[in-house]
């Protein structure tokens, strides 16, 4: 076999000759490379052509310090975070103009990390240019952009003055408690959805929320159409015009009215509105309010969706709500029919006797009833429910109801359980709200704690309403500050809660260091 050749292939019988890579000598200093057009090594190439002349290292760029938002020539302001995608983008726009005038082309951008109280902003960019005759060549290049604070115009507006408003979106709701308006305090804080509001002030039956711009506030009624059947009312107010340049200032009012059912509430659906509905009740219950609402007849598990425009149609109102339920207690249970889910909820019918809790020792007045929380109820329970036998109604529809069916004298609506006051490994976050004077009163503030309460029992016994909402972990809970509960009292599992980010002077300390060690090894 010759020097240089290599062997045949197994069981092909052909020769196959090595290749090799040819070399050359560098024109400039003579050490041995692979050819290419301008026959000058990497090293010759860098020391005589610079692709970074001409790109800027030093630029600006515009931070509002109350909205966490940048500049975008001309007028535009972009809300990004620290060394977020959104950031980046923002920067290297700034850099577009300039690497586009040289046939520069990028092809890669890092953040290099500087102090947040330095104001200043470091990338480290990889730039691309063709040089000589088909020569790629590759080089970094630093770029500082140096950060000035200025406010934005609608925080410059509220700055100066907080009542100069834009736009407001007044929601209402004509019942007598809050547990509606504690729900969306969530979801708000939840989706986002109230942080461009200039402020938040509690209004009778409602709130208000102000914004700086009209956008902002339809955003907000986009939002509440999805999570609440609402309906919607706009007016603007002219507050003053340039007749020069034809520009108009208005303030733009948004009157959102949401539904007066809640959930719970027992409905006495007229002979219209039950025929209409298939057939359905006419007694029924609300077990769920999101867009629509849902209707469930406690009697033989119906249950039907009604839409905020079809339920402007029919125009119900509740008979009786959840501050009128009544505290039963569980003689005796026997099942009717085996347990089914319906939209995700288990229900099982079945015959329940009933006793009102605060009978007992006075007289001994039973009650036999249908129940929809066969499931749920066994004997020796606490259940609440609706006390159609002794309660004082006003209703039409309900007397119709009364007179034309055999209604039970019980609806009972859901298992309760002793109410004992003990600490929660769990908290929520609340919005920032301005309260008035009628708001502060002390019965007021009685009166919501109250219900405050009452919302976050109705979290540990319902994990459909806690799979929408936010439960971060309470820092200050400690196990031995928890009073004796009872096995059967429902808890909020500790996989739902969510870590709250709260940063101290420790941690603070601890990131400094850790970015002065990322900053060191980057140098």
């Amino acid at each position: 076999m010759l020097p240089g050749s290599a062997a045949p292939a197994a069981g092909s019988g052909m020769f196959v000759p090595t290749q090799t890579v040819g070399t050359v000598l560098c024109c400039i200093c003579g050490v041995a490379m692979q050819p290419n057009p301008a026959n000058m090594c990497a090293r010759c190439i860098r020391a005589r052509v610079d692709i970074t002349e001409g790109v800027p290292r030093h630029a600006a760029v515009v931070y509002c310090p109350d909205c966490t938002s940048y500049l975008q020539p001309p007028r535009s302001w972009l809300r990004a975070g620290p060394e977020s995608p959104e950031l980046m983008q923002i920067l290297l726009r700034r850099l577009n103009r300039p690497l586009a005038r040289l046939r520069v082309s990028l092809s890669a951008a890092e953040f290099v990390f500087s102090e947040p109280h330095s104001k200043r902003l470091r990338l480290k960019l990889r730039l691309r240019r063709e040089v000589f005759n088909a020569v790629v060549l590759e080089q970094t290049h630093p770029v500082e952009f140096t950060v000035h604070d200025r406010l934005c115009d609608a925080c410059a507006r509220a700055q100066s003055n907080p009542d100069q408003w834009v736009a407001v979106v007044q929601l209402r709701q004509h019942v007598p408690h809050r547990r509606t308006f504690l729900y969306l305090e969530q979801l708000l804080l939840k989706h986002g959805q109230a942080s461009l509001a200039l402020r938040v002030a509690a209004a009778p039956g409602g709130l208000d929320f102000f914004f700086g711009s009209r956008s902002h506030a339809a955003r907000l009624v986009d939002f509440l159409a999805t999570v609440a059947p609402v309906s919607t009312q706009t007016a603007k107010q002219l507050v003053s015009h340039d007749t020069k340049s034809n520009v108009y200032n208005y303030k733009h009012t948004f009157s959102v009215e949401i539904c007066p059912i809640c959930r719970e509430d027992l409905i006495a659906l007229s002979p219209q509105v039950s025929r209409d509905l298939g057939g359905l009740g006419p007694i029924v219950l609300c077990i769920k309010v999101t867009n629509a609402i849902a209707l469930l007849d406690p009697l033989t598990l119906r249950v039907h969706h009604l839409e905020e425009k079809k339920y402007r149609v029919y125009n119900f109102k509740a008979a009786l709500t959840s501050k009128q339920l009544v505290e039963y207690i569980v003689l005796d249970i026997e099942h009717e029919s085996p347990e089914i889910t319906i939209d995700g909820s288990r229900y099982q019918l079945a015959y329940a006797q009933v006793a009102r809790v605060s009978d007992f020792g006075k007289n001994d007045t039973m009650f036999t009833v249908r129940t929809h929380l066969g499931h749920l109820l066994n004997p020796g329970d606490l259940a609440l429910g609706y006390d159609l036998y002794g309660a004082n109604l006003n209703d039409d529809d309900m007397d119709t109801a009364m007179m034309r069916h055999s209604l039970p004298e019980v609806i009972l609506v859901k298992k309760s359980f002793a109410k004992r006051p003990r600490t929660r490994r769990w908290k929520l976050k609340r919005l920032p709200m301005e309260e008035d004077a009628v708001n502060k009163a002390k019965g007021e503030l009685e009166k919501r704690a109250d219900e405050y309460e009452e919302f976050l029992r109705d979290l540990e016994h319902n994990s459909d309403i806690r799979f929408q909402i936010d439960l971060y972990k309470d820092e200050d809970y400690r196990s031995e500050m928890a009073s004796t509960i009872g096995d059967d009292v429902p808890t909020v599992p500790i996989e739902e809660l969510i870590e709250d980010l709260s940063l101290g002077d420790d941690e603070e300390e601890d990131e400094g260091g850790e970015g002065n060690q990322h900053a060191d090894m980057v140098g």
